[in-house]
């Protein structure tokens, strides 16, 4: 019924989703602590904009498969 990466029909986020942003958030953490330990903070402040970026962009789009299933749950156009 439910298309994309979805497994079940209880709601439930697709759990690989939340492994990527756990991961990608431990990097960007790591990264930062190294990059602002050899003083280099202007470098920091990039990767951890970038990592929020990745991670808003794995969002955007869980949001428009969210947006595509309550159209065709509620038949809008």
């Amino acid at each position: 019924m439910l298309s994309g990466n979805h497994t079940d029909l209880g709601g439930n986020m697709d759990i690989d989703l939340i492994f990527k942003v756990g991961a990608i958030g431990i990097v960007v953490a790591v990264f930062n602590q190294i990059l602002t330990k050899t003083g280099r903070d202007e470098q920091a402040m990039l990767v951890t904009l970038a990592g929020v970026i990745v991670v808003m962009a794995l969002i955007v789009g869980m949001m428009n498969d969210l947006f595509t299933e309550v159209k065709s749950v509620f038949n809008l156009y």
